[in-house]
């Protein structure tokens, strides 16, 4: 069965708030769902880690963070010196709120079911994003509440099988929040809730950037699989980060995706290569991409990113309108309209990692799920879109994109499997599926 496309026909972003229900007023941009029972402020919320790297182990700080009565009470993670290493920092930084001894830690592929199996509230997943569909789509069904790490998925199954996840998240009362940490910032929760709310007129067109330097590498030791490195290298590897488009620069492709409703686009077109990063350990990555996608109504946004040492760096978003453009650069805290309805942030500038987590604990003791589902879906198939057509070379319709067949995953997940490395993608000679 063909997926169906959310792209609908709009006159205005005011318009098209009213018909799709996103609380501009709340400033969350996330769907509620039917109440639950609330949680009474005495009980202990337990909460799991799946994934215990960097990213993973700053998200259980700011989850103990935010409430008073919360525990982290059982971790999973690939690698055992990962998850101990996290541990360690954990209890150093959060005393009396981390209680995992021994037998709530989890070490390997099918570690994070042993988590969900254990007496936990509240699951982060935070593993590589190839393997987030899979853990999304067990954590509902576990019936947890999530927060979800971007980006949800590395391929249209897998966005295909988060979205099922999504609908029976709803359906089961869970909070579902995303870590899209830009939703959560109030400056930037005003300059977005202006735009949508017709500030700049028509959205005609949005220019974003995400260009930085270059990321880590782990040097291959001589004892470690294919698999082992790779795992350990997991950004260099499509089959587990998604290339560095949908990984990081996914970003600024949900701020795209925000400035224009969360509607779909109509069509992406593309194209970026390996330029720098072309040796055999950075595995087959692209360094630089630049993305077209086209919208209903014939507007346009256009994404350049790129990690190359030694370049200018920018990481900004340029929202053109009817009557005015919206400038907005987080990190060095730009947030104005320029125009008829001429404008500039004055508010405070919140920790948007921490709101997060406040935002999906409230709401859990609340008994008043959020959801962010819907759109961290649709933003991370815009950004493997994107991918998809850099990669062939081709113009893609999101229909196509969509439904595209292509499974990045191995055979199989063992630290024994051979994983060869896929040739780097060559525009209009790699195919399309």
């Amino acid at each position: 069965m063909k997926h169906k496309s959310k792209i609908q026909e709009f006159t205005s972003r005011r318009e098209f708030i009213k018909t799709t229900g996103i609380a501009v007023a709340g400033g969350l941009f996330a769907t509620k769902t039917l109440n639950a029972e609330p949680i009474p402020a005495s009980e202990t919320l337990k909460v799991g880690l799946i994934g215990c790297g960097g990213r993973g182990t700053g998200a259980a700080g700011q989850a103990l963070a935010a409430d008073k009565n919360v525990k982290l009470t059982a971790m999973a993670d690939a690698f055992e010196d990962r998850l101990t290493s996290s541990l360690s920092g954990l209890e150093k930084n959060n005393p009396g709120k981390v209680d995992v001894p021994p037998e709530r830690r989890f070490v390997g592929f099918n570690a994070f079911k042993k988590v969900l199996e254990s007496d936990i509230d509240v699951v982060i997943l935070a593993t590589p994003p190839g393997f987030r569909p899979q853990h999304l789509e067990e954590s509902v069904k576990a019936g947890k509440h999530i927060f979800c790490e971007k980006p949800m998925a590395v391929d249209a199954p897998g966005y295909r099988k988060v979205l099922a996840a999504v609908a029976e998240s709803k359906k089961k009362n869970l909070s579902l929040v995303a870590g899209f940490c830009w939703r959560y910032s109030n400056a930037e929760r005003a300059a977005f809730g202006r735009v949508l709310d017709g500030a700049i007129g028509d959205v005609r067109a949005v220019y974003a950037t995400y260009n930085t330097g270059p990321i880590w590498v782990h040097p291959r030791k001589p004892d470690w699989s294919d698999m082992q490195w790779q795992m350990r290298n997991w950004y260099y590897f499509t089959w587990l980060s998604g290339d560095h488009i949908v990984e990081q620069a996914v970003h600024s492709v949900d701020k795209i995706a925000w400035a224009f409703g969360d509607v779909s686009p109509v069509k992406v077109m593309a194209h970026g290569g390996r330029q720098v990063r072309n040796e055999p350990k950075y595995g087959h990555i692209y360094d630089h991409f630049e993305v077209v996608y086209e919208f209903p109504n014939n507007a346009r946004a256009f994404l350049f990113c790129r990690q190359m040492p030694g370049c200018s760096n920018d990481n900004s978003d340029h929202i053109m309108g009817s009557t005015g453009v919206c400038d907005v650069t987080g990190f060095r805290r730009i947030h104005r309209i320029i125009g008829e309805n001429a404008w500039s942030y004055d508010g405070d500038y919140n920790n948007m990692y921490q709101t997060e987590h406040d935002k999906l604990f409230a709401s859990i003791r609340r008994g008043e799920p959020i959801n962010d589902g819907d759109r961290m879906a649709n933003s991370t198939m815009m950004a493997i879109a994107g991918r998809m057509s850099a990669y062939t070379g081709q113009t893609i319709t999101w229909e196509e994109a969509v439904n595209s067949e292509k499974d990045w995953s191995p055979p199989s997940y063992s630290w024994d499997q051979p994983v060869s490395v896929p040739p780097v993608a060559m525009p209009g000679v790699t195919q399309f599926v």
